[in-house]
């Protein structure tokens, strides 16, 4: 079994990026916008802001309370996106349940959507045109590409098809010409799937959802989940029994966590370089 180390890789990205900022003289600024308090929300705006202390880029949050009115959400976002010094923002979710996230996403134009969540970045993604991946979707694809690790004639059993991970790691795997199946929460006999799975990965954020009697061995494992469990940071995969089996595995936190914060970043001079 090996690990497949997204915090080592993340770090040789992010020292890339910080030489290429040096180098051309760019004044970069990534914003997010929170609303509402939320424990892995949290984790990940530190991650961000500390990614952009290593790379010379500015940090800016902007904190709204949980209870403001969409109308005033969207006036204080727009507001933000105009900002000629603001170079990326990003809407962090999840956002309360009573707001409507598609209308605040779409408000990012396209220079400006490092996160690909507005609805022009996705159609552009999904056409295959976009100068950038959804941060997610780097992760996987430069935590593969590091590790010699090829999609293409792969059995890809995906758990979740949620916007953030499922949904843009399902339509990057077609492209990549790996037999895709996705599994949901109405999937019936989920384990009948992953034990066939030559690469699995994981995006529900529900800890210990895959244990190792799910699993076939030799698996390359991904756990792309993320959610606060019993005081800590965990994802989808029970690491003790499923690394038992697996060929490759990441870690959570250490694995695709720092890495699709330092694509993120990338994304940012990628738009603005």
């Amino acid at each position: 079994m090996r690990i497949l180390n997204g915090r080592k890789l993340a770090e040789k990205i992010l020292e890339r990026v910080r030489k290429e900022i040096k180098k051309s003289h760019l004044k970069l600024r990534l914003t997010i916008i929170q609303v509402g308090e939320n424990p892995v929300s949290g984790v990940f705006i530190k991650q961000k802001k500390k990614a952009c202390e290593k790379t010379g880029i500015d940090f800016r949050l902007y904190k709204f309370e949980q209870k403001i009115a969409q109308k005033k959400l969207k006036t204080e976002v727009e507001k933000i996106i105009k900002n000629p010094k603001n170079s990326g923002v990003i809407i962090q979710l999840p956002l309360p349940k009573n707001r409507d996230t598609d209308e605040i996403l779409n408000l990012i134009p396209l220079k400006k959507d490092i996160d690909v969540l507005a609805i022009e970045s996705l159609g552009k993604f999904y056409q295959g045109t976009s100068l950038i991946l959804p941060p997610v979707v780097g992760a996987v694809s430069h935590l593969l590409k590091d590790y010699k690790i090829k999609i293409r004639g792969k059995g890809v059993v995906l758990i979740g098809a949620g916007r953030l991970v499922g949904q843009p790691l399902a339509s990057w795997i077609l492209r990549e010409k790996g037999t895709l199946v996705v599994v949901n929460e109405f999937t019936r006999d989920i384990p009948s799937f992953t034990k066939k799975a030559d690469i699995l990965i994981s995006g529900v954020g529900k800890p210990n959802l895959i244990q190792g009697k799910m699993v076939q061995k030799g698996v390359i494992v991904i756990d792309c989940g993320s959610v606060y469990h019993q005081g800590k940071f965990a994802g989808d995969v029970d690491f003790q029994s499923v690394s038992k089996k697996a060929g490759y595995i990441t870690p959570v936190p250490g694995g695709i966590g720092p890495l699709t914060v330092a694509c993120l970043i990338e994304n940012l001079i990628r738009l603005n370089s």
